[in-house]
């Protein structure tokens, strides 16, 4: 690394690593900082995790460099990024690339594979789409209320598969639903997402999700988790925008 946020790419992640592999490979593999995105407004390492004959590329987010927020308690958005992971791996999309909560070189934060988007997407382009990787993408995001999805916070990759990252402003009890992706609101749901919207609730409530949502949420704010996904599954439709909160992030990419 020759400055702050200058850095090579050296620990790109490796091809056909599974799920199952990343996640064991995040959460035991030695991490070793390359670099700092001086863009992000928490502190964000671009990190090597090295494991036996395994290495790959990720982010670390210490929960010791975010910074406050007036409306989220302190030192909560590491563990919100890994709560959005797993009701991500809940639902089958892989929206949120594997992600773990981990010790690291500056203490306790979230880790996360990277995802090298497809560098010849236009994003302005892509966020006026009507994908169905992106229309699954609206569903996951009012299910856990994320208060910002910027246009920057997509991933394209080139076989048309989208990635979500960036999700430490989540699963707030009130209704925080920022989004650029506002293409179907008010339109009825998909018949995928209505299945995978009534599995999500017997997860939360019966199954394994609920228990791990719980060692990483407030009881109010799993609880809220719950109604959300009732909430949709009642009207069978996508949300509208809210008359209370900003309906678009800023800046929007």
């Amino acid at each position: 690394m020759s400055a702050e946020g200058e850095f090579t790419l050296s620990a790109a992640p490796m091809a056909g690593l599974d799920d199952e592999t990343a996640l064991r490979l995040l959460r035991d593999g030695h991490l070793e900082v390359e670099g700092r995105l001086v863009e992000a407004s928490n502190m964000t390492l671009y990190c090597s995790v090295r494991l036996g004959g395994l290495s790959a590329a990720c982010v670390y987010k210490p929960v010791r460099g975010e910074r406050p927020l007036w409306d989220f308690p302190d030192g909560t958005l590491a563990a919100r990024e890994v709560a959005a992971f797993e009701v991500s791996a809940a639902t089958g999309w892989r929206i949120v690339p594997p992600t773990v909560y981990r010790d690291g070189p500056f203490g306790p934060g979230m880790c996360q594979m990277w995802i090298d988007a497809d560098p010849d997407a236009d994003l302005m382009v892509l966020i006026r789409s009507r994908q169905p990787s992106l229309r699954r993408m609206a569903v996951f995001d009012a299910v856990v209320n994320n208060a910002d999805r910027k246009g920057g916070h997509l991933l394209p990759l080139p076989g048309g598969h989208v990635h979500g990252v960036d999700h430490g402003v989540c699963f707030a009890t009130e209704n925080k639903l920022r989004t650029v992706l506002w293409q179907w609101r008010g339109k009825p749901l998909s018949r995928e997402a209505v299945n995978v919207l009534a599995r999500l609730e017997r997860d939360l409530e019966q199954g394994g999700l609920g228990r791990r949502l719980r060692e990483l949420l407030t009881p109010a704010e799993v609880q809220a988790t719950g109604e959300r996904v009732r909430r949709l599954l009642d009207t069978g439709l996508h949300p509208l925008p809210s008359q209370d909160w900003p309906a678009i992030p800023w800046p929007p990419i």
